[in-house]
């Protein structure tokens, strides 16, 4: 006989829990006291109901994801060793940075193991090498994503790779040719969330880049339609549940666009944690950061997780950051059981109602830029950096009022903790005055004014020999 549970309770609504909260309220205002204003345009309520899920986005994840490691590349022979041993040690995907186009490829995917996802990450742009490649690839079952991004490389250093027409040319020729890659184009939204683009900018952003290159590749030719396949870079910031719904609400967007253009191919999603909230002093915290940052990753339903080296920001690479970075990841995957269930936030009152809500506001800042002419259009001008700024000094601001906290820098810091001997490599904003056709967006630590300050105190405290 079925038992129904919890039968002789009454069913109470939104509306008169909100009334008993303002009963024990006393008369102190709900909105001031228990309605949290983010930065990201949405408020925060102190409870939700099956009244706020009412109206779902409908977003499939995959259960299992891979554990991926960036490995830079100078010299093929090298990276192939480095790559193979992290795959011995618990890596299922890797993620080669080719600096320029003189490695041998051959040479670099020699031997690795069958149905290998490796992701490309060309810092060059050659239609023939990615011939090459694509040639190269032919009969084997590695599944490789080219990260191609041309647009994303004008955002970034306020110039193309060479001009907007070779550049336009390289790409359709890649496009075109590509038979072998899992993804030929990736758009990178860890550019505007490092630099300090709130959430819905973010996810506004990539799908106005997205349109940019759908809009170009309107003509295509049918039968190379399926070339056309996006992956998308995400970085993952301190934001738990907000994170999570950012990636739920990016494959819903994606998803929403492509189709207008006749796509049918699904997005892949790579995330990593920011570089945002890492911090210089009090350095181990970044590991608690790393993960929070990671399992919201994990849980919004991105494909690979690529995770931050807690030193990252100013160590050169090291065997110890990167075996602790994948540790973190495989106790997540083997202790804590985190890919055994797909759509794991799916039903979930409150993160359905900031799916929702971050994908509308998303979707009314991409209107606005196609109502302006497009994405090119309003980063030639400025707009999208300026509207960047103004966030990011919105954010600067709760930090240095200490509202945002980062424990360790702006809380509960060790006066004792010295850090001027540890920097391999240089950890704040690098400056290099050069002529641009537009100005970059510039990615920046919340922490570095603050870590400069503290670098000089150190150096004026030092003994005079």
């Amino acid at each position: 006989m079925k038992q129904l549970l919890f039968q002789e309770f009454q069913e109470v609504s939104a509306k008169q829990w909100k009334q008993k909260i303002q009963a024990d309220l006393k008369g102190a205002d709900y909105n001031e006291k228990l309605v949290t204003k983010s930065l990201h345009g949405i408020d925060i309520k102190p409870f939700y109901s099956a009244e706020d899920a009412q109206e779902t986005l409908k977003v499939s994840n995959p259960a299992h994801w891979h554990i991926c490691e960036k490995v830079y590349v100078t010299s093929a022979k090298e990276a192939n060793k480095k790559a193979q041993e992290k795959l011995q040690r618990g890596t299922e995907a890797i993620w080669f940075i080719l600096p320029y186009k003189e490695i041998v490829f051959e040479e670099l995917l020699n031997d690795l193991q069958d149905n290998l996802d490796i992701y490309l990450e060309l810092h060059f742009l050659d239609a023939e090498y990615a011939k090459k490649i694509d040639d190269f690839l032919s009969g084997k079952s590695y599944k490789v994503y080219l990260q191609t991004d041309i647009i994303g490389k004008l955002a970034r250093t306020g110039n193309w790779f060479d001009n907007l027409k070779s550049d336009h040319s390289h790409l359709e020729k890649i496009v075109q040719d590509s038979m072998n890659f899992e993804s030929v184009i990736s758009i990178n939204l860890s550019l505007y969330q490092n630099a300090g683009a709130n959430i819905p900018q973010q996810l506004a952003y990539s799908m106005a880049h997205l349109t940019e290159y759908l809009n170009h590749f309107s003509e295509l030719p049918e039968e190379k339609k399926e070339n056309l396949k996006f992956q998308f870079q995400v970085s993952v910031g301190s934001d738990y549940f907000f994170e999570i719904s950012k990636i739920r609400a990016l494959r819903w967007l994606y998803n929403t666009i492509s189709k207008e253009f006749g796509l049918t191919a699904e997005c892949k999603v790579m995330a990593q944690p920011t570089k945002r909230t890492k911090t210089l002093y009090d350095f181990n915290v970044n590991m608690l950061r790393t993960t929070t940052e990671s399992m919201s990753a994990i849980l919004g339903g991105a494909d690979a997780i690529c995770n931050m080296p807690y030193d990252a920001i100013y160590h050169k690479d090291n065997e110890f950051g990167d075996r602790i970075a994948r540790n973190q990841l495989l106790i997540m995957r083997n202790e804590s059981y985190l890919d055994k269930v797909g759509n794991v936030a799916e039903g979930t009152y409150y993160i359905e109602s900031i799916t929702r809500q971050l994908a509308e506001q998303a979707l009314d800042i991409f209107k606005e830029i196609e109502k302006g002419g497009g994405f090119l259009k309003e980063l030639k001008a400025g707009v999208i950096q300026r509207k960047i700024k103004e966030s990011a000094a919105a954010e600067q601001e709760r930090f240095d009022n200490g509202k945002l906290v980062l424990i360790g820098t702006n809380k509960y810091e060790n006066p004792q903790d010295r850090m001027q001997n540890e920097i391999e490599l240089f950890p704040f904003l690098k400056r290099n005055p050069r002529k641009t056709l537009i100005e970059p967006i510039l990615e920046r630590r919340l922490s570095e004014e603050l870590e400069k300050e503290r670098l000089e105190a150190e150096k004026e405290s030092q003994p005079t020999q």
